[in-house]
């Protein structure tokens, strides 16, 4: 134990008094004790609340904006020995610590929740959203609703003049702006820490507006404006502090992120890691029955062709098997299961999510209770089995149609089948089904360290399952990247969501994001064909950067001549879809031009049910304003896909709507009606139906085997052909070159003896690392393992070589970074960690482009937003919701892959135009390619004057493609890229 430790004091009456409060009831019922019997305990009362924004999240706030302007330079050298931003907030973070630790004590737990409110799963949820804090200050402030601040209060998406209306989209600020009017107090309160714990666990247990109103008037009474900005965002958990869990972790405890990820839980960081020079045992970073763990995520691979995907699966000319799974929509889950005689049947179960939220009250504790899943397994497990973890699917299961059914429907299905209610719908027979796609502990053994290859046969051999209760999802084995296509057609056809690919060969990784597990998609030739002509019905005010007017638009069919003929008024529209990209400043302009004085303020207690229809009991996708069709305007748009959506009233939506133009030449009662539309839809159906799916190119060179060098008995070395020195890179070092170099680029040993001897360096055949020799390999042959066993040797990758040859001006050489090193001695290790940034970014050299690809692929993804979440949901919910990332900048062309048709390419002025335009494409993540007969081609852009020349030829060309591609001029690109949105291509197609 630590000398710090030691010299520990007894808690003094303050710090006493607060634990009681903090952890009383839990402490004596023995929860806490018998879980933590060593648990730490603070010697002094924790600090105050406001210290913790204003040494801790104010700071890291202050950095954040700081470091947001332009990057003048790719140079990483630090004038006067400056700190980089990475240092300065571990610093911000260290110094907190510290102090927390001089000051208070070792118990840090009631300060790492109110820093990571989002990861503390030991509070039960708030049930407070904007929308009940808004109307608990109106209350609280005494303010009247109607009045300018009671009014931004309670539509604190909506703009206007004031500073407070200016901040639309920012709840926190605005209610930082009316308390900072009417404040109780103007300088910080006496709160402290474990003041605030204990108030929000009241809040947290509080089950009425009454009790929620009672603990925020102790907050508003004892917390100035600042002080109850930072509590709303605690609520919200919405901290966005400029620094990533990670990070904070790291600087708690070396081994915290890793505890975190087997345990979920923060307590159990704070009061388990307590002393940070104590490291955790093997063991202790396992997995734990019935403790949540973080799983493995899938990553989106942006790669365009197949072959690629499969290149990160990590295959071997030996093994190039990987595995293809279909991606299941339905909620990620963990099932736990433990001998447990007490229990009838014999067997204990615990169910969780990936967020660690409890399901076992929903789906079962045991088989003999009433439950949605556990009831029916009996026979699922083999007898052998004492314990083990799942990884898997719970997805919602349509028994009468025998295939899934939306995600949505998961949590009504599970309810329905625990209490055993039959279901009305004759058409659908809805019930859980768990797929287990993964085991991570078997019989008190973890098998995570294992290959997915052996994890999946201790799987087979453990659960036999039950039919449409619990299954075993089904892989394909694989060795071509032909065999994507083929599942992907399979998946198309049954309706489902996409493809995993998996790398057998994978360890389970908690808690992260990588390329052993991808996600791929289906991506269909064309688009959905046909421009729809739809009359604007609602107005969305825009949030953050773009709150002050309405960004988006709600669009909607008009109903058919059946509803009309019924009653219902010829003017009524059901919501159809969101449309917010697309739109230029003019655009916006003249919507606004022509609906001026129009609009009315969406009331949900009197909604307009005559003229309009929401889904969900017209509660889902209202509008913050609404406009009668026969006031309104028609707008053209251009859409992906029609998908099923319950979020609408015409019970489908259009999946990435983009706006093309107004059409001021139609009038409210000529756009698009339901009927107009599913005959639409079928024309388009049957059109699609003759198209084939997007695959890569068969057009394969046949590989060529490398021709062998001759090599001599006994040197295990070719002769290294040699014309004298190209530079004196390597001039006065010894080299031994012990095996052939994998990666990034392939090279022989005779061929990298070779670069060594070019660039002044001296080939030996046999190592002497006692001599200062420079030894290199890049894989673990007999040789090279003898030496590592020896011990004190450092062994360096063949990069590092070609890494130096590659500088500038005939290169140099260049300090050993972390990924230079095959094997290497602690001191050499230490040495590398100083030479490239937190993220493998080089110090010393310059990157390319995959390099810096892998970099900013590897980085920690939306640092200060709640982390981990899952990308595939989040981006659903941005397509249903009419805010794809095409409205992004970042995201402006992705699905674009362009060519650039430019006569005068050679020319230096016109090169230049084509390389900035290429740059906007890119930076735009879309694609550039070099020939005409790409089979992902969607746009030819033509630059200069291949507006006139050689256009009919391009057109000639592509005359015979299955699918052709837009034929635009550069200002097309120039437009979308000023405006911020992808623009229509009509407006810019070369006559």
């Amino acid at each position: 134990m630590s000398q710090r430790f030691k010299r520990q004091s007894s808690p003094d009456p303050d710090a006493v008094e607060e634990d009681e409060r903090m952890y009383g009831e839990e402490s004596a019922s023995g929860d806490v004790n018998e879980a933590f019997p060593d648990r730490p305990k603070n010697i002094h009362k924790t600090l105050l609340f406001s210290e913790l924004f204003k040494t801790l999240f104010n700071p890291l706030l202050e950095l954040r904006k700081n470091a947001a302007g332009p990057v003048t330079g790719r140079t990483k050298a630090r004038a006067g020995g400056g700190l980089s931003v990475q240092e300065q907030k571990r610093h911000i973070i260290e110094r907190f610590v510290t102090r927390w630790r001089d000051e208070v004590g070792d118990d840090f737990y009631p300060a790492m929740r109110l820093i990571l409110p989002d990861k503390d799963r030991d509070r039960t949820v708030y049930g407070m959203k904007e929308s009940n804090i808004g109307k608990l200050l109106v209350k609280l402030l005494k303010i009247d609703r109607n009045s300018e601040d009671g009014y931004n209060l309670l539509h604190w998406k909506l703009p206007g003049q004031s500073y407070a209306a200016r901040m639309a989209g920012d709840f926190p600020g605005r209610c930082y702006d009316v308390i900072s009017k009417r404040p109780m107090r103007t300088e910080v309160g006496d709160l402290t820490i474990a003041d605030v714990n204990e108030l929000l666990d009241k809040l947290a247990a509080s089950s009425s507006e009454t009790e929620n109103l009672a603990v925020f008037q102790i907050f508003y009474l004892r917390m100035n404006a600042e002080e109850m900005l930072w509590l709303i965002r605690i609520v919200l958990k919405q901290m966005k502090i400029g620094a990533s869990e990670n990070t904070i972790f790291y600087n708690w405890h070396p081994d915290a992120e890793a505890l975190f990820s087997v345990s979920s839980s923060l307590r159990q960081v704070c009061w388990q890691l307590r002393d940070p020079s104590i490291r955790l045992q093997q063991e202790e970073t396992g997995l734990k029955l019935g403790q949540p763990f973080q799983p493995q995520l899938a990553q989106f691979q942006m790669s365009t062709t197949f072959s690629k995907m499969v290149n990160h699966l990590g295959v071997t000319e030996d093994d190039q098997e990987y595995w293809i799974e279909v991606k299941l929509d339905g909620e990620r889950m963990q099932l736990h299961m433990i001998d447990n005689p007490d229990k009838p049947g014999g067997k204990q179960f615990f169910f969780c999510s990936r967020k660690a939220k409890d399901y076992t009250d929903l789906y079962g504790s045991g088989y003999e209770e009433p439950s949605a899943l556990t009831r029916f397994l009996k026979g699922a497990f083999s007898p052998k089995v004492r314990n083990l973890i799942l990884d898997g699917e719970m997805v919602a299961w349509n028994m009468k149609e025998d295939k899934a059914d939306a995600f949505g429907s998961l949590k009504t299905a599970a309810n329905k089948e625990k209490s055993g209610m039959i279901d009305d719908d004759v058409k659908k027979d809805l019930r859980p089904v768990f797929f287990v796609f993964d085991i991570l502990y078997l019989n008190d053994t973890q098998l995570a360290q294992y290959t997915l290859r052996d994890r999946y046969r201790a799987l087979q051999s453990a659960v036999s399952g039950v039919t449409r209760r619990l299954e075993l999802h089904p892989h394909v084995a694989a060795v071509s990247p032909d065999s994507i296509e083929t599942e992907l057609r399979n998946v198309i056809t049954e309706g489902g969501e996409g493809l995993v690919l998996k790398n057998p060969r994978s360890m389970y990784r908690l808690n992260s994001r990588n390329d052993d597990w991808m996600k791929v998609k289906p991506d269909y030739m064309d688009e959905f064909g046909e421009s729809l002509d739809c009359v604007i019905i609602g107005g969305y005010y825009g949030s953050g950067s773009r709150g002050g007017g309405l960004s988006s638009f709600l669009c909607g069919l008009r109903v058919g001549e059946n509803e009309i003929a019924t009653g219902a008024n010829p003017e009524k529209c059901k919501s159809f879809f969101k449309v917010g990209g697309g739109f230029k400043v003019e655009d916006y302009a003249e919507v606004r031009h022509h609906t001026e004085g129009k609009w009315i303020r969406w009331d949900s207690s009197k909604p307009p049910t005559e003229y309009i229809s929401l889904a969900g009991g017209e509660r889902l996708e209202k509008p913050d304003v609404w406009i009668r069709p026969k006031d309104s305007i028609v707008i053209s748009v251009k859409a992906a896909s029609v998908t099923e959506s319950k979020s609408f009233a015409a019970g489908q939506t259009l999946r990435f709507p983009r706006f093309r133009r107004i059409r001021l030449d139609r009038s409210w009662d000529s756009a698009l009606n339901e009927d107009e539309f599913e005959a639409l839809r079928e024309r388009v159906k049957a059109d699609q139906e003759s198209k084939d799916m997007k695959v890569e190119s068969r057009k394969r060179r046949p590989t060529k085997r490398a021709k062998r060098d001759l090599v001599i008995a006994g040197t295990d070395s070719a002769p290294v052909e040699f014309s004298g020195p190209k530079t004196k890179v390597f001039d006065g070092l010894e080299f031994c070159v012990l095996s052939d170099a994998a990666k990034p680029i392939k090279k022989t040993k005779t061929q990298l003896e070779a670069i060594i001897k070019e660039n002044g360096g001296t080939i030996m055949q046999r190592p002497a690392p006692e001599t200062g020799m420079i030894l290199v390999a890049d894989k673990k042959l007999v040789g090279v393992a003898s030496l590592i066993k020896k011990g004190d040797v450092d062994i360096i990758r063949p990069k590092w070589v070609l890494d130096c040859v590659a500088q500038p001006n005939g290169g140099y050489l260049l300090p050993y970074e972390d990924e230079h090193l095959f094997h290497a001695t602690p001191a050499l290790l230490r040495a590398a960690d100083d030479n490239a940034d937190q993220f493998g970014d080089s110090y010393a050299r310059n990157v390319d482009i995959d390099e810096l690809t892998s970099i900013l692929r590897n980085m920690p993804k939306l640092e200060g937003l709640r982390n981990p979440f899952d990308k595939g949901l989040f981006m659903r919910q941005l397509e249903d919701h009419g805010h794809g990332l095409g409205e992004l900048k970042g995201q402006m062309f992705d699905r674009c892959v362009v060519y650039f048709h430019d006569p005068d390419a050679a020319e230096a002025k016109s090169g230049l135009a084509s390389f900035r335009l290429g740059n906007y494409i890119r930076f735009g993540n879309g694609s550039i390619v070099g020939y005409l007969g790409d089979p992902e081609l969607t746009h030819i852009v033509a630059v200069g004057r291949g507006k006139e020349e050689g256009i009919a030829d391009v057109r000639k060309e592509i005359a015979s493609k299955p699918k052709i591609p837009r034929i635009v001029t550069s200002k097309w690109i120039e437009d979308s890229w000023r405006e911020g949105t992808l623009l229509d291509e009509e407006d810019y197609t070369v006559m």
